[in-house]
């Protein structure tokens, strides 16, 4: 019994040796074995805004921070969607690189350009898979990389009415002008219209009637599509157009630059109506003589007898010596005008539908004051009472717009200009362009500057800022700077919005010994958000006699 007992506890200290043993192995087996893939230390160095189109550069960089070789290592670049690469079509590219040994460092360059939207977020990827040499085990190491397109050089706007009655023709065009240094190929826009819009026609022709095709638009290029057609709708109720210019790529349209314009939808006055200077909607400027016709219609069934109207007149900017009438008579204490139906016949009856007018002058004072920021918006009213019936009017002031303009050769200029100051005939010069936009009394919203270019003149592409929204039509050589919105008071005491843009001119033989136009036909237009109305102020032609006799082609 005892000689049993004493080989039970021999087996017994053999097993536990034996688990010991092998429980060394193990963790001895397991240390061999543990590896980190933080060891490969992997990054994607690059820009983290770029230009839409511009050719970018990436660097990949990877290091072995352990003391252990990386065998059979294979690099993958992953390009983001919408993505050019640089000397390839793959959007993913995977190749072999040579052994990572302890401490080496080494990078990889890709090239590539980006097509999409402003503020869109585009994420570059790379893994390194690699096998740690004397293992057997596979590892990877991964990283990314994000990268805003923070501008897209494409103009894209509506040149559209905000306001217009149901049923109206409509005609509105889509410009575009492209800055961008690499052209664009398989360029194409895009037209939404509101359900109550009703297509006409359009030049170009579109067989979609809302999708236009171009095979490319290089640097400087633009051009113009113009779209008529009917609106329809409620009172007040607002249609949205949209509008987008994109490319076609592998059969998908990406978006570029997208646009939108709300047109709202009006109604016209019944009941008593008012026209001056034979205008529904006329808008006074100080100085104007204005030639006011009231007119009362009977919408009812029955006949009105013995009429008695009044026309009160409230605001500084009536200069009342001048009021003229020809049958009221006008009281200076209250500032009204009264006709009788004893004195004024067509008073004494007005039958079911019919219509009649009264009318009398008077000026705006020539010295009326501008109103300061506190108290922008200025107005001219009269109230109507004829009966019953009772309506009041009122006469906006237009917002006054203006455009400094400046022809600059070298001197003050943006860019370096070439070329003989003056021009010789036959031979290119090259001039700067200099406006500078200001808004007095009102915001004034889609300001827009036009002009045109003669034949010989053309853009070079050089346009500072970057982002101004300038673009050309070739066909009808206009130019169109798209300057947006501008509250009252803008680039009266500070610098308003400018743009400078580079021209070039090549005299013919009919112009020399004189000045030679440059650009034409210039105007600043805006839409005032007070009054509704587009303003349009015309400026004089810049021609090189701005350079004094300097301008004098030879």
């Amino acid at each position: 019994m005892d000689k049993i007992q004493f080989i039970k506890r021999n087996i017994k200290k053999i097993t536990i040796g034996l688990f010991v043993l092998l429980a060394f192995f193990g963790f001895w087996v397991y240390q061999k074995n543990n590896f980190s893939k933080d060891i490969l230390k992997l990054e994607i160095l690059g820009p983290r805004e770029v230009t839409m189109g511009d050719k970018v550069e990436y660097t990949v960089r990877y290091k072995n921070n352990g003391q252990t070789t990386l065998e059979n290592a294979k690099l993958v670049f992953e390009f983001p969607e919408n993505s050019i690469p640089e000397g390839t079509s793959l959007q993913r590219i995977e190749q072999e690189i040579d052994d990572i040994y302890p401490g080496a460092e080494k990078t990889i360059k890709f090239q590539t350009r980006f097509l999409g939207k402003e503020n869109e977020i585009k994420e570059l990827k790379s893994t390194i898979i690699f096998k740690p040499k004397n293992l057997n085990a596979t590892y990877r190491s991964e990283t990314s990389f994000t990268t805003t397109i923070n501008f897209v050089p494409l103009t894209l706007e509506f040149d559209l009415p905000s306001k217009l009655e149901s049923g109206r023709d409509l005609s509105f065009s889509i410009n575009y002008f492209s800055n961008s240094n690499w052209p664009l190929s398989n360029i194409g826009i895009k037209a939404d219209y509101p359900s109550a819009f009703e297509f006409v026609s359009s030049q170009p022709k579109s067989p979609d009637k809302n999708e236009w095709q171009f095979s490319v638009l290089n640097k400087a290029q633009g051009g113009r599509i113009n779209v008529s057609g009917r609106v329809f709708g409620e009172a007040f109720e607002q249609q949205i157009f949209k509008v987008q210019i994109g490319i076609w790529l592998n059969g998908d349209f990406i978006t570029l630059k997208e646009t939108t314009k709300v047109v709202e939808i009006i109604k016209p006055s019944l009941y008593i109506s008012q026209k001056i200077n034979d205008s529904s909607d006329f808008v006074a400027t100080p100085g104007d003589l204005m030639h006011y016709e009231i007119f009362f219609k009977n919408v009812g069934d029955e006949s009105f007898q013995n009429l008695f109207a009044v026309t009160r007149l409230e605001g500084d900017a009536y200069d009342l010596d001048t009021l003229k009438t020809t049958e009221g008579e006008f009281k200076q204490g209250d500032k009204s005008i009264i006709w009788d139906s004893r004195k004024v016949s067509k008073l004494s009856f007005l039958g079911a539908g019919e219509e009649t007018k009264l009318e009398f002058w008077v000026n705006l004072k020539k010295e009326w004051a501008i109103p300061g920021p506190s108290d922008k918006n200025p107005t001219i009213k009269n109230e109507v009472v004829l009966d019953q019936a009772r309506e009041e009017f009122v006469t906006k002031i237009n917002s006054k717009m203006d455009l400094y303009q400046d022809l600059r050769y070298n001197q003050n200029s943006s860019f370096e200009n070439t070329g003989s100051n003056p021009p010789t005939v036959g031979k290119p010069t090259t001039y700067t362009i200099y406006w500078q936009a200001k808004n007095y009394y009102n915001d004034v919203k889609n300001i827009k500057v036009k002009a045109n270019l003669p034949t010989n003149i053309a853009l070079t592409g050089e346009i500072f800022p970057k982002e101004s929204r300038l673009a050309f039509d070739l066909s009808s050589r206009e130019v169109v700077w798209e300057i947006g919105d501008l509250p009252a008071n803008t680039g009266i005491s500070t610098v308003g919005p400018f743009v400078n843009f580079q021209i070039k001119i090549i005299p013919n033989a009919s112009q020399r010994g004189s000045a030679a136009k440059l650009v034409d036909n210039i105007r600043i237009i805006g839409e005032d958000i007070w009054t509704g109305q587009t303003v349009e102020i015309k400026l004089p032609t810049l021609d090189t006699s701005l350079n004094g006799t300097q301008g004098i082609i030879k």
